[in-house]
C-alpha cells in the first residue's frame, strides 16, 4: 500500500448521554437484585476488576432496569439516536474542516438498535448531504465494527482518493440490558457496557490525524459462538462465552503480522488505540506484544471513565490521544477493534499534520466547536 494516496482519520467528536451511573452504585444494584443468586460475590468481584469508575446512560437507571418490550425499547432507541446523532456529526465535520456536500459515503454502525432505512437515510435528508451519498450500515460486527467501519472507509477512498468518509457510531448498550438473564457472563456486562455517540471523518486528502496506510481483519476460527446475541422476543440479549477473556493470546500474533507486512515493529510504534472491551484485553496485550501499560492509557481511561462502549471505543480513545496533544509528525500508529467472531479489524498508519487540502482555519473552527474554547485571537 506504500506510495499510493493515503486518507486520514480526522479528530472524532464524542457524546455521552447525562445519566450517570458508577460503580459503587452498579454493586450495590447487583447485591440488592440478586441477593440470592448463587455466584453473586464472584459477580461483585468480576465487576470491580473491570476498573470502571463511571458509565453513562440514555436513560435514567430507574428506566433503564425496566423492560416495557422490544417494541417500545426500539423506539427509545431511534427516538434518543435522532435526538443526540446530529450534534455529533456536525462536530465531527467541523474538526475536519468539512461540510456534509464535502461526503460522499456514510458509513453508519450500531449494535444496539435497528432501523430500517438505516439512518443514514434520515441523516442525508435532514442534514444537508447530497442525496447520491453512499451508505453503509454495519450492524452485526458489534464492538469491532469501529474498527470495521475506519478499514471501510480507508478502502473506500484508496478507491476514490478525492472522497471524504463521515462515520457515525451509535450505542446505546442500557437497551440492551435484560433483566431475566442471571448467568455470569450476563450480570457482568451490566455493570461494564456504557453508551455513547461518536463519529470521524476519513478525509482522502488533507487533514490532520492518522494516516491510514493499511488494513487488515482476522477470523479466529470456530469462535462464532463465544460473543452474540440470542434475538428473542423481549430483543437482543447478549451471550458471552467464558473463554473470551483469553483470545488476545490468538490475536496479539495477528496484530504482531499486520504491522510486519508494513515494515514495522510493533514494539518500535508510538501509539496503540485498542477497543478496551475490558481490562485482560489491555494487560494480555501489554504481555504479548511485549508493550509497558503507559502505551494503551488512552483506551484505558475510556474504559475506566465510559465503561466498554462497543464500537465507539476507539473513536473515545482517539479522541483522547487528540486531546493530549495528538503525536508527533509521522509517529507510528495501530488501531484495534475486536468482537464476535471472533473478530479483529486492524488500522496501521502515521500521524500526519495538515497534509495537501487541509483548512487548517476550518480545522481550527471544528476544535473550537468540539471544545467549548475560543483557540484563535
Amino acid at each position: 500500500m506504500r506510495g499510493e494516496p493515503m486518507a486520514t482519520l480526522c479528530r472524532p467528536a464524542i457524546a455521552v448521554p447525562e445519566h450517570v451511573i458508577t460503580m459503587q452504585q452498579t454493586l450495590e444494584l447487583a447485591r440488592e437484585t440478586h441477593h440470592g443468586h448463587p455466584q453473586r460475590d464472584l459477580v461483585l468481584r468480576l465487576i470491580r476488576n473491570t476498573g470502571v469508575q463511571t458509565r453513562h446512560l440514555v436513560q435514567p437507571v430507574e428506566e433503564t432496569l425496566k423492560h416495557p418490550g422490544f417494541e417500545l425499547r426500539n423506539q427509545v432507541y431511534e427516538a434518543e439516536a435522532k435526538a443526540r446523532v446530529p450534534e455529533v456529526v456536525r462536530q465531527a465535520l467541523a474538526n475536519a474542516g468539512t461540510d456534509p456536500a464535502d461526503i460522499d459515503l456514510i458509513v453508519y454502525v450500531s449494535c444496539t438498535g435497528f432501523t430500517m432505512p438505516s439512518l443514514t437515510a434520515w441523516l442525508i435528508n435532514t442534514m444537508g448531504f447530497r442525496p447520491e451519498t453512499r451508505q453503509l450500515p454495519i450492524a452485526q460486527l458489534g464492538c469491532a465494527a469501529g474498527g470495521a467501519a475506519i478499514n471501510r472507509a480507508h478502502d473506500f477512498c484508496r478507491a476514490y482518493p478525492d472522497a471524504n468518509v463521515l462515520i457515525v457510531s451509535c450505542e446505546f448498550c442500557s437497551l440492551c440490558y435484560q433483566p431475566t438473564d442471571i448467568g455470569v457472563g450476563s450480570l457482568l456486562s451490566n455493570g461494564l457496557f456504557g453508551d455513547a455517540v461518536s463519529a470521524a471523518v476519513v478525509r482522502g486528502q488533507g487533514g490532520t490525524g492518522m494516516s491510514l496506510e493499511r488494513n487488515g481483519s482476522h477470523l479466529v476460527p470456530d469462535t462464532e459462538d463465544w460473543i452474540s446475541y440470542a434475538v428473542r422476543d423481549t430483543g437482543f440479549h447478549f451471550l458471552l462465552d467464558k473463554r473470551v477473556p483469553g483470545t488476545m493470546e490468538m490475536l496479539a500474533p495477528v496484530l504482531k503480522d499486520i504491522v510486519a507486512l508494513h515494515g514495522w515493529s510493533v514494539t518500535a510504534m508510538d501509539f496503540f488505540i485498542i477497543h478496551a472491551g475490558g481490562p485482560r484485553i489491555l494487560d494480555d496485550l501489554c504481555h504479548y506484544l511485549d508493550l509497558p501499560m503507559e502505551m494503551f492509557r488512552y483506551s484505558r481511561a475510556t474504559l475506566t471513565e465510559r465503561g466498554n462502549i462497543a464500537s465507539s471505543v476507539v473513536f473515545d480513545a482517539l479522541a483522547r490521544l487528540f486531546d493530549d496533544g495528538g503525536a508527533a509528525a509521522s509517529a507510528q500508529g495501530l488501531i484495534a477493534g475486536f468482537g464476535p467472531g471472533i473478530t479483529a479489524e486492524v488500522a496501521v498508519g502515521s500521524w500526519t499534520h495538515h497534509g495537501p487540502g487541509a483548512d487548517p482555519d476550518r480545522e481550527l473552527a471544528g476544535l473550537e466547536l468540539t471544545t467549548g474554547v475560543a483557540l484563535s485571537g
